[in-house]
């Protein structure tokens, strides 16, 4: 190998620099979307439900099963001393859904809360890019310690930024229009076998697609390092 063959450490720090600023996009995201724990905790109760129902088509025992696994599932977290974000949204979410679906006495609306929540959610990736503040950038921005930085110094991360927020509400709005029909149309086992296949692979294509669009935007700012330096300097000078 000639000297013009072998890397030069330039291109040696350039790759190390590609390779850690992946894998602190990978870390933020896994973060952010709770992991592979936090899909399970989001299947769970569904799975249950559709489970139980399918099998006796009894409301009130398919209702209360899918809300006390969710509750257990935080219960687990709290003991573990691990974040409960994850498992407190989906206690809301199946709540909601328990609730309607006995005050309707229908059981296809027990997915009703969460398959209007889904809509409300692709319309806000889409909306809130299009008025220059993409939603994932307002989700990721204090994971990646940039807070609200991309918008005005960081120009390439906030059209990263942008690209993942019409991904993600692309993606949902799509879900949407699958479930929505099913809803009117199928029964509620139907509606609930789908639902549950839908669950992971299209979180999965959003998070890798937002993954891909981070891994090639410049590196974000991190605000509270600046800050902290400035706190020194100021310190130093008095």
């Amino acid at each position: 190998m000639t000297s013009l063959d072998k890397p030069t450490e330039a291109t040696e720090d350039a790759t190390h620099g590609a390779q850690d600023a992946r894998a602190v996009t990978e870390a933020a995201l896994f973060e952010a979307f709770g992991g592979v724990r936090g899909m399970v905790e989001t299947v769970l109760p569904g799975l249950l439900f559709v489970t139980i129902y399918t099998i006796n088509k009894d409301l009130h025992l398919s209702a209360i099963a899918a809300l006390a696994v969710s509750l257990l599932l935080v219960v687990v977290r709290l003991a573990m001393k691990d974040t409960v974000k994850h498992a407190f949204s989906g206690v809301f979410g199946v709540a909601f859904g328990v609730v309607f679906a006995m005050m309707t006495g229908n059981a296809k609306d027990f997915y009703l809360p969460g398959m209007l929540y889904t809509l409300g959610l692709g319309l806000a990736y889409i909306i809130t890019t299009l008025c220059g503040v993409p939603l994932i950038g307002l989700i990721l921005g204090p994971v990646f310690k940039e807070n609200l930085s991309w918008r005005t110094r960081n120009p390439g991360r906030k059209k990263a930024y942008a690209k993942a927020s019409y991904a993600w509400g692309l993606i949902l709005l799509a879900k949407c229009a699958i479930l929505f029909p099913l809803y009117w149309w199928a029964d509620t086992t139907q509606l609930g076998w789908v639902l549950v296949a839908l669950k992971i692979p299209p979180f999965l294509l959003a998070v890798w697609l937002t993954w891909v669009f981070l891994a090639k935007a410049p590196a974000p700012i991190d605000v509270f390092a600046e800050l902290e330096a400035e706190e020194k300097a100021r310190s130093a000078a008095e």
